[in-house]
């Protein structure tokens, strides 16, 4: 006779077998698998059990269904290397049953038992189980999971691969690229059109309720969408009515080698299951808008959307209070004929405002500070508020901070009555609005400081260039409220050089913006002492690890010589610049660069060198132009070169307001353009090295007098540059040591000398008695120039007076 204990024993395969061929039964069931697997749990007491098959040319072992619990509790991988030491790979290769312990796992794994059984056939499929039963799996526990592996063994139905059109309400989404497939019922029941629809699961979570989106999130995002099926519902907003109740069902399909993985799934209508939408839904759904809303319009905006439609108002308007004035910042409807004819008198701006004091019911309703209604034929409203609302009018005072913000009008045309739900709706709704108003106000203030701030730290204008013009923009990022750290500048230097420099400090704060103008007014003071390009940004480097701060800046330095066309350009972590040549080509002028600056205190910056002919424009942006989470900046910078080759360059700043059409304001934008168009007439150079010789100043004024006959120069100039060349070098030789260099130039009719010497000591004018006998040499330079001057160079200073030539 058996005990009742050991027939219960095994009891337990005969029945699943029974089970597991009620189920197989019907091989075309699209959930076959699913319910195979879940016998496993339900005659083993096992946590999961889930279902490997070999990828594409004999690859990895690939999750292609799951039931139970999340594979990722225990540490296990959707994928495992076929020639690897794993429970999976190890039963794959041996074709034999691998029962692990905790004793068999890593050191660290989950206290576990698990089971890798061989799917029978030829497919190299296997399953596997994870019981956290301490006594694992028992004899009767295996025989169960050798039968569900046998059931496993019919072929799988096909599996959607999104590559066939969607049925009505199906759906397939690219988890890579966010791209989805969907079918025309769907479209209806989101309440768009197929031609309104651009194929991004964006542009349909842009339509449920809010307070429904992180759930919806959980499953349309890959990182947490597990293998296997989900289920749950949400709400659509509608233009016509309230939210209608959707159900969504998906699974996601594993990805091979050139497969990414894919959500499939069905939408259905779930609205017979769910009541209308209540009034604390409706203020849930108000609070949410208002948590987002940033700006004073984007809070009335949502106001007007979150009441007027639900309360069936034929008006609505939202004012602030500003002493004893109301000032209207949304009207709707917006059009005048449509309001009172005080208000329509009051109509100078973009919205009316009106004096407190002519409305008095509304100033009583504002004092008392709560929420007042009048129902149709009221007879003590004044006319300016009657006539917001004949049928109805409801006036909320919004509260904020213990004052009154402002307040909201709502008026009917018809009759409308006013119950206790509704009257608790417009006071919950008033307190919410009032406090947004007060955060919206802050913002706007701190928006315009901030703004404000930035226009300080950039160049109020632009140089004028000799042989080119340059523009510049400038748009502050519109997320957020912190100052953000692009910057650019166009500096002059000797010699008809011009230096372009464009940067970005990391972060958005007022940390960062002071960074941003500290390395601004660094480069332009290092580029005014004379150093070459890769020693300017050598320097703000060095300056930039000295200031101890975290950030770091990334720059591109331009020096370009508008008298022979050339350039050089240093790149520390920065985008390169783009060159659109005379003919419409283009480049990026991609070459070598240094690291972002502050991140190495002791590095190289190699400089590329560029050639410009007349009409070529060069084109230095900052990344949230040519970069963004859906734009590589290689693609960015093609897009790009393609839109600045299209241009017309004739007009740089039609041309940088195009460029900036469609940037993506998440990060800041700087963009500066420059177009080449070489000097008309060059000047005329000449230089000479001044030995230290007793002869010095004559061999000087020797070299003057000959370059200047050479350059058809005569009459009394050649006196006045001969005494100021004199005294010059003079003063090199008696006040400094080192090499000394002078320089002749002559551009159109004026004559600019120069000497260079290595003493960065200014040469100052002189307070002298009528008894001294000398120190007058630049008190001369003074009187017979028509400008004269210092400015340090590498190493040094330079002196320079020019002179005007009659000729």
């Amino acid at each position: 006779m058996v005990s009742e204990g050991a027939a219960g024993r095994g009891a337990g395969p005969v029945r699943a077998d029974i089970v597991l061929k009620t189920i197989t039964a019907d091989p075309a069931a699209p959930d076959r698998v699913r319910r195979v697997l879940e016998q496993a749990l339900v005659f083993t007491g096992a946590s999961l059990a889930a279902l490997y098959a070999p990828g594409e040319d004999a690859g990895p072992l690939l999750l292609t269904e799951s039931a139970g619990v999340p594979g990722a509790l225990y540490g296990l991988r959707e994928s495992y290397p076929a020639d690897a030491h794993s429970p999976v790979a190890d039963a794959h290769r041996t074709g034999q049953p691998v029962w692990c312990g905790p004793q068999h796992l890593a050191e660290g794994a989950p206290d576990v038992r698990l089971a890798a059984l061989p799917v029978p056939g030829a497919g190299g499929r296997l399953l596997l189980a994870v019981s956290e039963r301490p006594a694992g799996f028992d004899g009767d526990d295996r025989a169960c999971l050798a039968l569900v592996a046998e059931a496993l063994a019919a072929p799988a139905p096909p599996a959607p691969d999104g590559e066939d059109e969607p049925g009505a309400g199906s759906f397939g989404l690219a988890m890579d690229t966010g791209r989805v497939e969907v079918g025309d019922t769907l479209l209806d029941l989101f309440g768009m059109d197929r031609e309104d629809f651009d194929g991004r699961v964006e542009t349909l979570l842009a339509r449920t309720v809010p307070e429904d989106l992180p759930s919806l999130m959980s499953v349309v995002e890959a990182d947490h969408m597990s293998i296997g099926e989900r289920e749950l519902e949400f709400r659509v907003l509608r233009p016509d009515g309230p939210p209608r109740w959707l159900r969504l069902r998906g699974r996601l399909l594993p990805g091979g080698e050139d497969r990414p993985p894919r959500l499939v799934g069905t939408v259905a209508d779930a609205s017979s299951l769910r009541t209308e939408v209540t009034d604390v839904a409706r203020v849930q759904r108000l609070a949410a808008a208002l948590a987002t809303a940033g700006t004073v319009r984007d809070v009335s905006q949502a106001v007007v959307t979150a009441l007027r439609e639900p309360l069936r108002a034929d008006r609505i308007a939202l004012a602030e209070l500003e002493n004893d004035r109301l000032v209207v910042i949304v009207l709707d409807p917006p059009d005048p004929e449509a309001w009172p004819e005080l208000w329509r008198s009051e109509w100078r701006g973009e919205w009316p405002d009106a004096p407190v004091r002519s409305m008095p019911t509304l100033a009583a309703a504002l004092r008392e500070g709560r929420a007042r209604i009048w129902p149709a034929g009221s007879d003590v409203l004044e006319p300016a508020l009657a006539e917001v609302g004949p049928g109805g009018l409801a006036v909320l005072p919004l509260p904020a901070a213990g004052r009154m913000a402002g307040a909201c009008l709502i008026g009917w045309d018809s009759p409308h009555d006013f119950g206790p739900d509704e009257r608790a709706l417009l006071t919950a709704s008033a307190g919410l609005a009032g406090q947004a108003l007060l955060r919206a106000h802050a913002f706007d203030a701190e928006h315009e400081l901030v703004g404000m701030l930035q226009r300080q730290l950039l160049p109020r204008r632009l140089p004028a260039l000799p042989g080119g013009v340059a523009v510049a923009r400038y748009l502050p990022a519109t997320a957020g409220l912190e100052v953000g750290g692009d910057w650019y500048d166009v500096i002059p230097l000797p010699d008809h050089h011009v230096a372009l420099v464009i940067g970005d400090v990391q972060g958005h704060s007022a940390g960062a913006a002071t960074l941003m103008g500290q390395m601004r007014t660094a480069l332009r003071a290092y580029a005014a002492e004379g150093h070459p390009p890769d020693v300017v940004v050598a320097h703000a480097n060095r300056l930039l690890t000295e200031l101890e701060t975290d950030l770091f800046a990334t720059c591109a330095y331009v020096d370009v010589d508008m008298e022979s066309g050339t350039g050089w350009c240093v790149r520390a972590g920065h985008p390169p610049p783009v060159l659109r040549h005379p003919d419409g080509a283009t480049e990026v002028a991609e070459g070598e660069g240094g690291p972002p600056l502050g991140v190495l205190d002791r590095t190289e910056f190699p400089m590329t060198p560029l050639r410009l002919l007349p009409g070529t424009v060069i084109a230095l942006t900052t990344d949230g132009l040519v970069e963004s989470a859906q734009l590589d900046i290689d693609t960015g910078l093609a897009r790009l070169a393609a839109e600045l080759s299209g241009s017309d360059p004739a007009d740089l700043g039609l041309v940088a307001d195009a460029l900036l059409a469609d940037a993506h304001r998440a990060d800041d934008v700087a963009l500066l353009l420059m177009r080449y168009d070489g000097m008309a007439v060059k000047p005329l150079r000449e230089g000479w090295t001044v030995w230290r010789v007793p002869e010095a100043a004559r061999q000087a004024r020797r070299f003057t007098r000959r370059t200047l006959r050479s350059w058809d120069v005569t009459g009394d100039a050649v006196d006045t540059a001969l005494l100021v060349v004199s005294e010059l070098v003079t003063n090199a030789l008696v006040h400094t040591d080192g090499r000394v260099r002078l320089d002749l130039t002559l551009a159109g009719n004026r004559l600019r000398v120069a000497l260079t010497d290595t003493s960065p000591r200014t040469p100052v004018k002189p307070n002298l008695g009528w008894e001294a006998t000398g120190g007058r040499g630049i008190l001369l330079v003074e009187a017979v120039s028509e400008a004269w001057g210092s400015l340090p160079v590498s190493g040094g200073k330079q002196v320079w007076a020019e002179l005007p030539l009659d000729r």
